[in-house]
């Protein structure tokens, strides 16, 4: 293989991958001198010159000509007069010998041997330069496309045909991804295994869910309106403290949107995921009161010390405090990065372990949590202490629907 050829089909290589000159240039420089140095044991005294545009490649070995009986003749730059006349015979000592070395004098073997490691160097050059790229674009929002799903993790391919990989510890519970869906995550890291770069997304972090305000809510885009903090249970609820920087603006109407038309695009994505959007206060006795929503605080107590604040409200409330399965008082604990202890006003009869209807409403259609309302049965356990008959009486509904109802709240205190 010729030099022309070698350069210009590792040039085109080197292209294709996007590598640019500079790089180039360094790459082939690299692998010629690392030729010479097998040789000639140095390549100190030699000159590269490459063109990778036009596959010319020139190398010159320098070497000042001393007399055949000095000591130095064996010297790396050094070369023995009667040998220098061989080349030009009116060369003296004390002269420079500059002698063009070329590829074919090192043999087919070593020059195949160095087409394949400029590939493979290229290949190195590619993973470094994915690692670097996707490195700087952690926390982005990227749209990938579902390639493959194995045991763990679902692999994606961007529009650069780069693997992405969504384990399924980064998934919320409920997606189900199939081939060929659009898929939105953020890069969560990259890490590096064996040499090649490894780009994790994540749908459970809440940086996920702060890219998504940011797209859904021009006033967080453009700054308007701060995120100041998210806590989630991915899939289930999550809280998002906003502020305003103007005020005119509502950071609490202005994310919701008319009618819940901004939420609801983002609720869309997380698979129906509560969210409660609060209004952030540097005052603590405030902004714990907003994070309980939509429980309301009659009073509270906080130990700022110990992080640990008791809240006090009427019987009623506690269950909506508290949410299913806990959920609420978690996500509002660690909005304000307290422990929240939730007590009754006074000891009525409503059981604190109690759980408000609405909390069901990823399993129950609003409309049947409302005619429960209607009649005064506003939580799981005010519906589960009447009979199938009564509940039939009392409302509109079907007796298989209610079987179901029955079903569900029973499972909830299991």
């Amino acid at each position: 293989m010729t030099s022309s050829l070698l350069i210009e089909s590792f040039s085109d290589f080197a292209r294709s991958k996007n590598i640019d000159r500079p790089t180039m240039i360094a790459v082939l420089e690299e692998v010629f001198r690392t030729m010479i140095r097998k040789k000639y044991g140095t390549d100190e005294n030699f000159d590269v010159i490459i063109n990778p545009d036009s596959g010319d490649l020139e190398m010159w070995r320098t070497r000042e000509i001393v007399d055949d009986d000095s000591e130095d003749i064996w010297d790396y730059d050094k070369i023995p007069l009667a040998e220098a006349r061989k080349i030009q015979d009116d060369f003296e000592v004390g002269e420079q010998v500059a002698e063009e070395v070329k590829l074919e004098d090192f043999g087919r073997r070593v020059v195949q041997t160095a087409r394949q490691t400029l590939i493979q160097k290229i290949k190195d050059l590619e993973k470094e330069i994915l690692y670097q790229k996707y490195k700087d674009q952690v926390g982005d929002l990227v749209t990938a496309e579902v390639y493959q799903l194995v045991k763990n993790e679902t692999i994606l391919v961007d529009n650069e045909n780069n693997e992405l990989s969504l384990p399924r510890t980064e998934q919320i519970p409920k997606d189900r991804p199939r081939k060929g869906d659009t898929v939105k995550a953020v890069i969560h890291r990259v890490d590096m295994n064996n040499g090649t770069p490894k780009i994790i997304l994540s749908r459970t972090s809440p940086v996920f869910l702060e890219r998504l305000f940011e797209q859904e809510i021009p006033e967080i885009y453009d700054g308007l309106i701060s995120i100041r903090k998210i806590v989630r249970e991915p899939g289930e609820r999550a809280k998002v403290a906003v502020e305003s920087y103007d005020d005119r603006i509502d950071p609490v109407g202005a994310c919701v949107g008319m009618k819940g038309s901004r939420i609801h695009a983002i609720v869309r994505e997380l698979n129906n995921e509560n969210i409660d959007v609060i209004n952030y206060t540097e005052n603590l006795e405030l902004l714990i009161s907003r994070a309980l929503s939509p429980a309301k605080v009659s009073s509270m107590n906080i130990d700022r010390e110990a992080r640990r604040v008791s809240v006090f409200m009427k019987p009623d409330q506690v269950s909506l405090a508290i949410g299913r399965g806990g959920q609420n008082i978690k996500l509002a604990g660690r909005l304000v990065d307290m422990e929240i202890d939730v007590f009754r006003d006074n000891e009525g009869q409503e059981d604190d372990e109690d759980v408000d209807l609405m909390e069901f409403r990823d399993e129950i259609d609003e409309w049947i949590i409302e005619e429960f309302r209607r009649v005064g049965l506003d939580t799981a356990k005010s519906v589960l202490a009447r009979t199938k008959e009564e509940l039939v009486r009392l409302t509109d509904l079907e007796e298989a629907t209610i079987e179901e109802i029955l079903d569900i709240l029973r499972r909830e205190f299991e």
